[in-house]
């Protein structure tokens, strides 16, 4: 995706696929993997699984961000009736503020709201209290509309260091990063959306996806049927860490 949301149609996506191997392919930060904060956590008998078990269950987390847009009532759909629980890291400005009812339906049908910030700007290119700023503003936006502040964010374009870090700590984020993306912000082929995030796909992964994107949606009730098939359980990104739960300025990546 773009450092900036204007142009999200087609103009920069070979330099987007670079950046996004490089976010997740050279981060030198120091990551801890959902499964083993899971693990951690059962060691010491903290905290309760909840409704699935991923000690014993095959969990996946599908993730998406940038909305609400206009595709995400149907997405809601598919996910209500495959009864299908996910994370939504949602951008403030011309998002969340214009699509409320949206974002007050995805926390009211039980799934994950998370930040994903104000104007998806890159955070590591900026000065602290833009940082804030870009954090904060979506925060405050989100708890107006559900009633709860975020606990999760996902940095643009992965992009984060010990400053966004910090700051996260202090406002109670957890960072999530992921293991499968389809890349569909360089295509709307649903076909290949699909095959991209099934060739991906694994135990304990979390899936990123766009419901933004005209492609996105209409492979969703496929990629879910086929790992349903092949034994997946889906679950929010808490409850793929569970019994721990996020840890502020940490962050997360399967």
């Amino acid at each position: 995706m773009p450092a900036k949301m204007t142009p999200f149609g087609t103009g920069l996506a070979a330099a987007l696929v670079t950046v996004l191997t490089l976010a997740l392919g050279g981060c030198s930060m120091q990551t801890t993997a959902p499964g083993t904060a899971r693990a951690d956590a059962a060691s010491d008998a903290k905290g309760s699984f909840g409704p699935v078990d991923c000690r014993k269950a095959k969990c996946i987390a599908l993730t998406f961000d940038a909305g609400p847009a206009e595709d995400t009532p149907r997405l809601l759909d598919v996910l209500k009736e495959k009864e299908v629980p996910a994370t939504f890291f949602l951008l403030g400005r011309n998002h969340v503020l214009k699509h409320p009812e949206t974002v007050r339906r995805i926390a009211a049908e039980g799934h994950e709201v998370a930040n994903h910030t104000w104007s998806h700007e890159i955070l590591t290119e900026r000065k602290p209290a833009e940082i804030r700023a870009e954090l904060e503003k979506t925060q405050l936006a989100i708890e107006r509309i559900t009633g709860r502040k975020p606990r999760l964010m996902r940095p643009p374009q992965g992009r984060t260091d010990e400053t966004v870090s910090g700051i996260c700590k202090e406002l109670g984020l957890s960072q999530v990063l992921w293991s499968a993306t389809a890349k569909d912000y360089s295509t709307n082929d649903s076909a290949l959306i699909r095959k991209r995030i099934l060739d991906q796909a694994g135990k304990d992964g979390v899936i990123l996806l766009h419901d933004i994107y005209k492609g996105t949606v209409p492979a969703v009730p496929g990629i879910i049927d086929t790992l349903k098939e092949r034994g997946y359980t889906f679950v929010t990104v808490p409850q793929l860490m569970a019994p721990a739960e996020p840890e502020p300025g940490t962050v997360y990546r399967p």
